[in-house]
């Protein structure tokens, strides 16, 4: 008889599967339980920063409930409205860099963010995704690493295991899946090199961000 869809019981007395149908010893099943139990606290400790970052309009707030979840936020840089995590112990910021609104940082494996970066709206940064060949649909991490004077334009999505080199340009739109050499400029789908900037050796600072955004 199954009393749950983890949970049997049989004349044998009472035995434990995992979402698989494998077959669990006891100290198996109570480790998933508490690991289960830890997932719940988790995806309610983003519920509250993710209705911080949707609902309060001061950065200063927005970026120390950030920096208590563990985001690692340098000086002078922003993070717009609406932005979504996932580990933030894991996302890292550098100095003078701009996270536009409704941007996804994924923290599962690093992501690195470097100086006077500049992300525009609606960007999609992921470093965990689904092993389609492994029996069962196990994730795969890997780090991002978006260097120094980097611009992402809107709606880019960045894939895992991807570095941008130093003063490279995402267009807007485009799914990048591999590494992008300093100064480049990607644009497509998937994002191939379509252009690059003449200035080696930019200086700017990205100041300060619009406020009550």
């Amino acid at each position: 008889m199954m009393y749950s869809e983890n949970i049997h019981i049989s004349k044998a007395g009472i035995y434990f599967t995992d979402k698989h149908g494998n077959r669990l010893s006891f100290f198996q099943a109570m480790n998933k339980a508490i690991n289960r139990f830890k997932n719940w606290i988790i995806d309610f400790e983003l519920f509250l920063i993710h209705f911080i970052s949707f609902c309060v309009p001061s950065h200063f707030i927005r970026k120390s409930i950030f920096r208590l979840a563990g985001v690692k936020i340098g000086k002078g840089s922003s993070i717009h409205l609406g932005a979504r995590f996932f580990n933030p112990a894991g996302v890292v910021i550098g100095e003078d860099s701009v996270i536009g609104d409704n941007a996804f940082l994924d923290g599962r494996a690093k992501l690195v963010i470097g100086d006077h970066v500049d992300i525009a709206s609606q960007v999609l940064i992921y470093n965990s995704e689904h092993d389609l060949e492994s029996d069962t649909f196990s994730a795969i991490e890997q780090p991002v690493t978006i260097e120094d004077y980097v611009f992402v334009g809107p709606r880019a999505i960045i894939l895992p295991g991807v570095r941008i080199g130093k003063g490279a340009v995402v267009a807007a739109g485009a799914v990048v899946t591999k590494d992008v050499e300093p100064f480049k400029i990607v644009a497509g789908i998937p994002a191939k090199v379509i252009g690059e900037r003449k200035n080696k050796n930019p200086r700017y600072r990205l100041g300060r961000p619009r406020l009550f955004q």
